[in-house]
């Protein structure tokens, strides 16, 4: 009888951290692994791949928490979100914040056992992802400042192995950002309609019909800075195949949002991570 009581709560939180939904915190986790592999020269051991691994989850399954709060009142309004748990009240929005603060406050447990850099590193990525549910209400192009939030895994993986943050890490960043800035195009693009409508502010509604060049510009960016800071020309054939890969999923992307339809998008959007594993293997590779 106990465990038919807890079951439905337990379903509305695991619907909130999008628990089914793994391509949201793959989306992070790619960039984070492969700015460790670069940070330490090659494989960077089992403590660090695990940190940032449960750190990834936990702190993507926060920011869920903080975004729909945010996001509550103009989620009612779009189609795909109207049934989120604290847009349809099903869950309160105290219970979210402070389910969203314990699982940061788990994820700043572990970034205890790293050390002192990126400790303090990872207040400014916790502050990055409190801006971002805000920005989309007075920032044109939003997916910028989710792209620097996406993105401080790769600052903070430098701090864990390295001890500092060199220029290095800000120019992967900066590569990643451009990836963020492709794929959550995509994900707006889904939306626009309705975003239209309520006001909200995105990179698609601000692109208009350049929102396809521009995805494909911002994707030739990201492969092109992460090859180049790779030394891509003096890998060998292992890591061009991986490179071609990376290279075949930005063509059928284009394939797929060509039309614009919500359904071509959206699955352009979820596929994303496998893009992030390419790259991942690339790195990977190219520390053999």
């Amino acid at each position: 009888m106990l465990r038919g009581k807890r079951n439905p709560k337990l379903m509305l939180y695991l619907d909130l951290i999008r628990w089914n939904r793994p391509a949201g915190w793959l989306l992070l986790l790619w960039p984070s692994l492969a700015a460790l592999w670069i940070a330490a020269g090659g494989f960077p051991g089992w403590h660090l791949v695990t940190v940032f691994t449960l750190g990834t989850i936990l702190m993507r399954s926060a920011g869920c928490c903080l975004n729909d709060v945010a996001d509550k009142d103009f989620d009612k309004h779009v189609k795909r979100t109207a049934n989120r748990p604290v847009t349809s009240g099903r869950l309160g929005v105290k219970e979210a914040l402070v389910l969203g603060a314990v699982l940061a406050l788990l994820a700043f447990g572990l970034v205890l056992t790293i050390n002192r850099a990126a400790v303090m590193w990872s207040f400014a990525a916790l502050a990055s992802a409190l801006v971002y549910p805000y920005a989309k209400r007075v920032v044109s192009m939003p997916q910028a400042v989710l792209g620097v939030a996406f993105s401080f895994g790769i600052p903070m993986a430098f701090a864990a192995v390295q001890g500092q943050v060199p220029v290095v890490s800000w120019l992967l960043l900066l590569g990643n950002l451009f990836w963020v800035l492709a794929y959550d195009t995509e994900y707006a693009m889904v939306d626009r309609d309705d975003d239209l409508r309520i006001g909200m502010k995105t990179s698609a509604i601000t692109l208009g019909h350049w929102d396809v060049p521009a995805i494909m510009g911002f994707y030739a960016a990201y492969l092109l800075i992460w090859s180049l800071l790779l030394k891509a020309d003096e890998q060998g054939a292992l890591f061009w195949l991986a490179t071609l890969v990376s290279g075949g999923q930005v063509a059928w992307h284009y394939l797929l949002i060509r039309r614009r339809t919500r359904e071509g998008c959206f699955k352009a959007f979820r596929l994303n991570h496998w893009l992030g594993f390419s790259v991942f293997v690339a790195v990977a590779i190219s520390y053999l």
